[in-house]
């Protein structure tokens, strides 16, 4: 049986900002990561980049991006659905993350172009996900950071609000591993399809799952066993619309597809049914995948025209061409009147304008129901394209509730002993709905040091 100041359950950004802030604060730290060490990670291995505040342009920024902007954004997303004060504390927080996750030895480049506009904002790690995810895994190691693989909880002793051991199943057999404080980041439940049933319905077998197949929510699910205070909806999720030839897990970020505002979005009965040019894509991707689980049999096409084939970031498959609207109906089976129509109405009602996907532009259509409010041009340039999409889930909001230090809370109010949580699985504090680019970065990495050092603090008081 082991004994240890703090055992973080993940391995993912937040549970390794977790380990690496309590062993530089003087703890002795074991990460126990359910998947095998070339899958670990969880969702981080797909990111590109974090959402930080800060004052000035910097070397990879070109601008500044105060606090009262991110709320901005974030209350604008969420409409409101967030634990404000929490946000506010969490975003404060985020104004030095750059240089702290930066001294752990992850590197930063300049943002990528397109569609995304978040050279301001948000700032991408170099080589992706899985290159920061490296850089933390060494730092942790060198530290003298613990790491078991394929190491799964299947039990939590938790007592009163006080965790006091956990059974991990590793190949070896199941160990019992006690520590003076937990720290849970192992993800939400979305890879859990009978999970996700319970709130959605059947609807949800047509879901594909964007991310690791090993979020599964077993933690979470111990967590409420033992009187965890909970926070989120079921249903709520960070969900985008992702190409429907993706593979049902871990297709990740090659899948998304982000061409939306370019074109027009059609259900299964050639009918257009949102406003694709509602707001800069960074600030609307996430809710595409809500809307296309709303429509028939869960899927949709995006089409457009060859002005717009190369102004994005393409799928890892090719879109289906056709010369004209009716061959690309008939290739994607679709009613091949009906999207004729589609297309015609919502020429008929482009209005002229100065196209600048940079900007919130002119370019839009009068008298029509859904409007494009922004980036609308008639579809009439050969080789017509069209992307067949379905809701890609990344993560799930429904979590445990924490406070400012990330100690979950207990049911009645009270804080729990010696239990922190950081990531997905409390994400639902901050993310009641929606999603902004880079925000699910920012709440692993900010609640992840604050949950380590919470954790070290109170196994060495």
């Amino acid at each position: 049986m082991d004994a240890l100041d703090v055992l973080v359950v993940g391995g993912g950004n937040a549970a390794l900002c977790a380990a690496i802030a309590a062993r530089r604060s003087g703890a002795s730290v074991m990460v126990v990561e359910g998947a095998p060490k070339f899958y670990r990670g969880g969702n981080t291995r797909h990111t590109r980049n974090m959402r930080c505040a800060h004052d000035t342009a910097t070397q990879h920024l070109t601008g500044p991006y105060t606090e009262d902007e991110f709320l901005d954004d974030l209350l604008r997303v969420t409409e409101g659905n967030t634990d404000e004060q929490l946000a506010r504390h969490m975003i404060s927080l985020s104004k030095p993350m750059l240089d702290w996750i930066g001294e752990q030895g992850v590197r930063f480049q300049p943002s990528l172009g397109g569609t995304l506009s978040l050279g301001r904002t948000n700032s991408f790690f170099l080589g992706g996900g899985r290159a920061m995810l490296n850089a933390l895994y060494l730092t942790a190691e060198k530290l003298g950071v613990q790491i078991q693989y394929d190491a799964s909880v299947v039990a939590l002793d938790v007592e009163d609000g006080r965790f006091k051991s956990a059974t991990i199943r590793t190949v070896e057999g199941d160990k019992v591993v006690e520590a003076q404080s937990l720290v849970a980041a192992a993800g939400g439940f979305e890879a859990n399809i009978e999970w996700l049933k319970e709130g959605w319905g059947d609807i949800a077998d047509n879901f594909l799952i964007r991310g690791t197949p090993y979020n599964r929510g077993d933690v979470l699910k111990m967590l409420m066993a033992a009187d965890v205070e909970t926070i989120g909806d079921p249903t709520q999720c960070h969900a985008v619309a992702i190409d429907a030839r993706a593979p049902k897990f871990d297709g990740g970020i090659i899948t998304r597809l982000d061409c939306v505002v370019f074109g027009i979005v059609v259900n299964r009965n050639a009918e257009r049914f949102y406003d694709e040019g509602q707001d800069f894509w960074p600030k609307r991707y996430a809710i595409w995948g809500r809307l296309v689980a709303q429509q028939p049999d869960q899927i949709s096409w995006i089409i457009f025209d060859a002005k717009s084939l190369k102004m994005f970031m393409p799928s890892l498959y090719p879109p289906i061409a056709a010369q004209n609207v009716a061959d690309l109906a008939d290739k994607l089976g679709l009613p091949v009147e009906a999207l004729e129509k589609t297309v015609r109405d919502f020429n008929a009602a482009v209005r002229p304008g100065t196209f600048d996907h940079t900007i919130l532009d002119d370019c839009h259509t009068e008298g029509l129901n859904p409007p494009k409010t922004h980036w609308a041009r008639r579809l009439e340039t050969p080789p017509f394209y069209a992307y067949p999409v379905r809701p890609g889930i990344t993560f799930t909001y429904l979590g445990t509730r924490v406070d400012r230090e990330a100690r979950m809370r207990m049911k009645g109010g009270l804080g729990a002993e010696n239990m922190f949580a950081a990531g997905e699985i409390m994400a639902g504090n901050v993310l009641g709905k929606g999603y902004a680019a880079g925000i699910g970065m920012t709440i692993g990495s900010v609640f992840g040091k604050l949950a380590g050092e919470g954790a070290a603090r109170h196994a060495r008081g």
